[in-house]
């Protein structure tokens, strides 16, 4: 019993004092009380980073690790400020601000306010330290910091220095919580405007513009270790292998650092009108190589059409590094982009028919080496179309020039279908995608029909030269951030009158249509061709954000087509015939000629467009003597 009793102390021991526990209950009070207490410093004027150097020492076999950041910040408001408030990493740290008093150090919320003496005077620098550790300590009731691991360490820079300023993020978000503790109804993100005022941060962060970073990063000698930036030393020393890195370019205050027992594939691209090269670059896991050829064809692809049609590429590398699968998704970082293993170099591509969704999302990873890391949006309704719907634009882009436009048919037919079962389960509003808010389904999957439409009417090249004044305009600049609303200006400048409903109907409205084909019949004429009549209902709806359904009257450009024998069962046929047609609604009917007999006549081959209904959107074709 005895025996019983020690083991039992000993756990408690190990779970509630050495590593704490805390309930989600107890969690979502923290967060209550964040709000209640903080929530008055919202707008308080707070320095922005600028500069950061790191040296961190990593110890990947105890999963542990030491760091300093040198932190360099400076007003850039025009008033002076008398307190620096910070939401300290989730580890020990020891920060030393020279002058400054501590005032405030709320330990269960890593909430610190420091009295500046004198106050920050405009445009005035304030250097500060930050020291911190990661240890794994007796046994934990969950594993802790899953980023820190033997092989496959992958953690960003948030995970070390503080977050300057109170963050709304760490508030409750669901309405039913927030209504559970009385706190007031909570906006999505803020209402998209053109005030100058209202843009002045990012949608990522409020605390930084545009930083410096530099690294010296050590790890285990069997190991890379890789941070933000062109690697400018190397070296041995201690029975550890150290890496100094440092940004080519002024970027977003995000980026990672990782470190495994990496194999490597190098090559470089080399821009055809001439410049330095770029380092292409993949760290895999040894048995992992399957896809990496991929990747890095992707990676140049991608490099080519966005240097031609966007700008240069600001860094002396693009890196692609594999992470153990404890998460699944793929991020970019300034020139560097880690991707979890299982969703790329694990991934079985032998059926050729299949979607290559590893070419895909790196060239979706690498969209965002320009939208969101030259150019990112100010904190409201619509950041997420200059990013996330962008990126999705310039990878089809790069998708279609190396697999062709039948590739991209069946890829807008998967995102269309997402979209509409997706939007039925919003639980709060959908908006149309210029006031998207952080809605994936509405910034990813019809992001990626919505542009594709537009390129489509208004072509490749028109399309490209909106997005490259809007790269030129805004690239690397400061504050006001862009909106939604500079783009869709962008968009009004090279859309004739004649689309401007088109242009309307995709980014302003939430637009869905019911066509329905009634009938295809086909004869055989005498010089040998079929003529194939059809009948077809359209009907055009504006919903609300709750999804009611307003009808619209139609006149609308709309494709029309004629389709041949299917390749299986999951593949419609080919495009045989395809008219573009001005569609009104209600009934309409036209014939169309074909050289050879159609399988099935369809409305919207493409999938250019949202119908409530696209199975009724074909038919058969029936031949009559």
């Amino acid at each position: 019993m005895a025996g019983w009793i020690l083991l039992g102390a000993w756990g408690y021991y190990n779970t509630k004092v050495v590593n704490t526990y805390k309930t989600s209950d107890e969690q979502e009070e923290l967060q209550v009380r964040y709000e209640k207490d903080y929530k008055r410093y919202e707008n308080l004027p707070q320095p922005h980073y600028t500069d950061l150097e790191f040296v961190i020492d990593l110890q990947p076999e105890l999963r542990q690790g030491d760091f300093e950041v040198k932190i360099t910040t400076r007003n850039v408001d025009a008033i002076p400020i008398d307190s620096l408030h910070l939401n300290l990493p989730n580890t020990d740290v020891i920060i030393d601000i020279p002058g400054a008093e501590l005032v405030t150090d709320d330990v269960d919320l890593d909430y610190r306010i420091y009295k500046l003496n004198p106050p920050l005077a405009p445009g005035a620098e304030l250097k500060f330290t930050v020291k911190g550790t990661y240890r794994t300590e007796g046994f934990e009731n969950t594993v802790s910091f899953v980023q820190l691991v033997n092989n496959g360490t992958f953690f960003n820079n948030m995970n070390l220095i503080p977050q300057i300023g109170y963050t709304t993020q760490n508030e409750l978000s669901d309405r039913n919580d927030r209504r559970k503790h009385k706190l007031p109804a909570k906006e999505q993100m803020p209402p998209l405007t053109a005030d100058p005022s209202k843009r002045m941060h990012t949608y990522l962060m409020h605390n930084s513009d545009w930083v410096n970073v530099r690294t010296t990063i050590s790890t285990s000698p069997d190991q890379i270790a890789v941070a933000p930036g062109t690697l400018k030393k190397e070296w041995t020393a201690n029975g550890k292998r150290y890496f100094q890195y440092e940004l080519d370019h002024a970027s977003m205050n995000f980026y990672s650092f990782l470190s495994a027992r990496y194999e490597v594939a190098r090559e470089k691209w080399t821009p055809p009108t001439g410049g330095r090269p770029i380092d292409v670059e993949v760290y895999y896991h040894k048995a992992h190589e399957v896809n990496v050829p991929r990747m890095i064809n992707s990676m140049k692809k991608a490099l080519a059409y966005y240097t031609e049609h966007y700008g240069p590429y600001m860094h002396g590398q693009v890196r692609i590094l594999e992470f153990p699968r404890y998460f699944s998704f793929a991020q970019a970082f300034p020139g560097t982009m880690p991707y979890s293993e299982s969703i790329g170099f694990i991934t079985d591509l032998s059926n050729e028919e299949d979607i290559d969704m590893v070419f895909y999302v790196v060239a979706h990873e690498m969209g965002h080496q320009y939208w969101a890391h030259q150019l990112i949006g100010a904190d409201m309704q619509g950041a997420t179309l200059l990013s996330e719907s962008m990126s999705q634009y310039s990878a089809l882009m790069v998708m279609e020039k190396e697999y062709g436009r039948d590739k991209m048919r069946k890829f807008l037919k998967l995102e269309s279908d997402k979209y509409q079962r997706a939007r039925g389960g919003e639980t709060e509003r959908e908006q149309p995608i210029m006031k998207v808010e952080s809605q994936g389904y509405i910034h990813y999957n019809k992001g990626s029909v919505v542009l594709y439409c537009m390129r489509e009417f208004l072509g490749e090249d028109t399309l490209n030269k909106a997005f490259r004044t809007l790269i030129d305009s805004f690239a690397y600049g400061a504050p006001p951030y862009p909106t939604s609303l500079d783009m869709y200006r962008e968009l009004e400048t090279v859309t004739p009158d004649s689309l401007t409903y088109l242009l309307e109907d995709n980014f302003k409205y939430i637009t869905l249509y019911n066509n329905r084909m009634l009938s295809a019949t086909a004869k055989k004429a005498s010089d040998g061709m079929y003529d194939v009549t059809l009948t077809f209902t359209c009907e055009k709806n504006h919903a609300d954000t709750l999804g009611r359904e307003t009808p619209v009257a139609m006149n609308d450009w709309i494709d029309i087509g004629l389709l041949g024998k299917e390749k299986n069962d999951k593949e419609e046929g080919a495009i045989i015939v395809q008219e573009r047609l001005r569609l009104k609604s209600g009934e309409n009917s036209i014939t169309l000629r074909s050289t050879e007999l159609p399988v099935k006549a369809m409305i919207d081959p493409m999938h250019l467009f949202f119908d409530r209904v696209p199975d009724d959107n074909e038919k058969t074709v029936e031949l009559k003597e």
